[in-house]
């Protein structure tokens, strides 16, 4: 043969035709066999739930801090409320509601299936009440198998997972795929422009999608807050020791005074009234500091309301009324076409000499 020959392909739609008549039985017999396999897949396979949440993040600025300072000056009051900068931007969280922080503080939700027959918390749930596709089960079986020729250590086992609800850093074998799960269950979108947060919850019962859809939104709204605050409610805890300390110094003071000067009403002796000058000046001298220290408690309180985040919920989570997954006739359809396709390549496989001129 030439190398300079080239190979043409041409397609004649009477040949594809007259070829799928002569091989009709086996297109037939391809074709049925993928929609049984896809009515067995279609009815082993669970259907989803979608439950979602909508969010705007109502962020204090610099107005607020400029006008409580403004306040504060015209009664004598320095305040200083920095503009300190904010690391946790609505942008990043996506990354806080997947990280296993985030996700191991959701297994104590509380959960109940839409038929009421299970009732538990939400790790229970996830681990012993879901179901799995017949297409999960080479995959589980894999598991299984790596499982029991893995070397295991049973003191660590036994210490691991017994505080997994209050913290991911020892996390078992099956805590750890939860964790997993839950990540490509629970997602979050955070629009540029708006800023506005959706929470998607996906679950096999639309109530519980609902139930932890809520609760996801509860949390993050914690997180977020405590993170924003932490700062703020230390400061505030530290003036509330400085306040109490305070208030016991002028309330010794004021009484060491006045037991002093009830009992020496009628002494004229100078030695006596420069005493009772010292006493009055320690308290005045303590009463000074404890008015200062209450001005600051009250500034520490009103940062903190300053710093707390607030939430707008533009959509709160309701029970799905259908399933969000693939309905089972278009399985089993996708089946169908893709039997048929594949008798249909395996066909024009080995007739390609029909389609290939040199």
């Amino acid at each position: 043969m030439d190398e300079g020959k080239k190979k043409l392909i041409s397609v004649n739609i009477l040949d594809v035709i007259t070829l799928l008549k002569k091989d009709k039985r086996k297109l037939i017999i391809y074709s049925c066999v993928a929609a049984a396999i896809g009515v067995v897949v279609a009815l082993s396979t669970p259907k989803t739930y979608d439950s979602s949440v909508t969010l705007a993040p109502e962020e204090s600025g610099a107005g607020f801090s400029g006008s409580i300072s403004s306040l504060a000056s015209m009664v004598g009051m320095n305040m200083r409320i920095g503009q300190t900068g904010d690391a946790l931007y609505p942008e990043i969280y996506p990354d806080v509601m997947s990280s296993p922080d985030f996700l191991v503080s959701l297994f104590p939700i509380k959960v109940k299936t839409i038929k009421g027959d299970v009732s538990c918390d939400y790790y229970t749930y996830l681990t012993k009440h879901q179901k799995s596709a017949i297409t999960d089960y080479p995959l589980l079986a894999m598991q299984y198998i790596v499982s029991i020729f893995s070397v295991k250590n049973e003191a660590l086992e036994k210490g691991k997972g017994k505080d997994a609800c209050n913290t991911p850093l020892w996390l078992t074998k099956d805590q750890y795929r939860v964790v997993k799960s839950l990540s490509k269950g629970i997602q979050c979108a955070v629009d540029k422009k708006t800023n506005v947060i959706t929470i998607k919850v996906t679950d096999q019962d639309p109530l519980v999608a609902a139930l932890v859809a809520d609760s996801v939104k509860q949390h993050l709204q914690v997180a977020i807050t405590e993170y924003k605050t932490k700062k703020a409610c230390n400061d505030l805890q530290y003036m509330q020791r400085l306040f109490e300390e305070a208030r016991s110094q002028y309330d010794k003071a004021r009484q060491t005074y006045a037991a002093y000067a009830d009992a020496n009403q009628e002494v004229t002796l100078q030695a006596y009234k420069m005493k009772a000058d010292d006493l009055e000046n320690d308290m005045q001298l303590k009463y000074n500091i404890y008015t200062q220290v209450v001005e600051q408690l009250q500034l520490a309180k009103a940062k903190v309301q300053e710093r707390t985040p607030a939430f707008t919920v533009i959509e709160s989570a309701a029970v799905p009324l259908r399933a969000s997954s693939k309905s089972r006739a278009s399985m089993v359809i996708t089946y169908l076409f893709f039997g048929f396709f594949l008798r249909f390549g395996i066909l024009v496989w080995k007739n390609r000499n029909l389609f290939i001129h040199i």
